[in-house]
């Protein structure tokens, strides 16, 4: 898999988190916000993309989309959102917790299907496993944040998916790896 190469400025980013958080707060005020159009074409191109919110360093919420669908910085507004309302591993953000939030987005690479699992490196690829009707995705970074080795990785990505740990070693599982500017 060649490197994911998308050279976000600082400017871009910043604008990226900026209406993620006006997003969680047009939820707030019910009064629909004007967002400022996006400071570069980039932007509108269509990539996957996860915003994911920690208060206190905790997760407290992650939502996303694996294949982009509209353009990047409307698919943060609508992710920044699900992450804070309705991810189902914890209840709707309070407006008392808006400055306790942490906002990280991660952009997706296109998915790369393998057929060794020997092509994952973990840190530098996400995972996406699929067996019939269940899937599941991690993120890379959550193999660094928890110092999970490939095999650890692969089966928690299994867990996620609502299957069994080892479900990877099924010829019946598709495995996809994938890369992701986080910031």
């Amino acid at each position: 898999m060649q490197e994911f190469k998308l050279n976000l400025s600082p400017e871009e980013k910043k604008y990226l988190k900026e209406i993620a958080k006006l997003s969680i707060l047009e939820k707030f005020s019910n009064k629909k916000t004007n967002y400022p159009k996006p400071c570069t074409d980039q932007l509108e191109k269509h990539f996957g993309a996860f915003v994911t919110l920690k208060k206190n360093g905790n997760l407290r919420g992650c939502i996303g989309q694996i294949i982009g669908q509209k353009p990047l910085w409307k698919t943060i507004i609508e992710m920044a959102k699900a992450a804070a309302f309705e991810d189902p591993r914890f209840p709707p953000l309070q407006p008392s917790e808006i400055n306790d939030i942490e906002i990280e987005i991660s952009i997706l690479s296109p998915f790369k299907k393998i057929k060794n699992i020997q092509e994952i490196n973990p840190g530098q690829h996400g995972l996406f496993i699929q067996k019939g009707y269940y899937s599941g995705l991690l993120l890379p970074q959550v193999a660094t944040e928890w110092n999970w080795d490939k095999k650890t990785f692969l089966e928690h990505t299994c867990l996620k998916a609502g299957l069994n740990p080892d479900c990877y070693k099924d010829p019946d599982t598709d495995i996809y790896v994938f890369e992701a500017v986080v910031f």
